[in-house]
């Protein structure tokens, strides 16, 4: 999900390693990549570190902690009603003929001519 009314609010990104990253969200790309400025780093068993900026690849994330002043409802609703179905579109179901049930051209399988009415023979 993108969440484009929370750039340049601060939130808490745990990573699957267990580091936790805290910083002030810049931008957030489909594949939940993030990129994040002012970061405090935090890894296991070590002192935290300051970055400037830092980008963190969508798939290592564990969980985002968004911050609480963030309105959720709103941003959900208006990705509700931006994703809904708008129609049919072209489909494989439409290139068959079929439309939305795709009943359209159903060919048998390929059988050879050899084999279609061949019996075996005793040796």
């Amino acid at each position: 999900m993108n969440i484009p009314n929370s750039t340049n609010q601060p939130i808490t990104v745990e990573l699957k390693n267990g580091t936790s990253i805290t910083g002030n969200l810049l931008s957030c790309s489909p594949t939940m990549n993030l990129s994040l400025k002012n970061v405090k780093l935090q890894q296991q068993f070590q002192d935290p570190s300051l970055l400037n900026y830092i980008n963190i690849r969508g798939n290592q994330i564990r969980q985002i902690i968004l911050p609480d002043q963030l309105n959720i409802d709103s941003i959900l609703t208006k990705c509700a009603t931006n994703n809904k179905i708008k129609g049919h579109g072209a489909g494989p179901a439409a290139a068959a003929g079929g439309g939305a049930t795709g009943g359209g051209n159903i060919r048998k399988p390929f059988k050879p001519k050899s084999q279609q009415g061949r019996r075996s023979r005793p040796i």
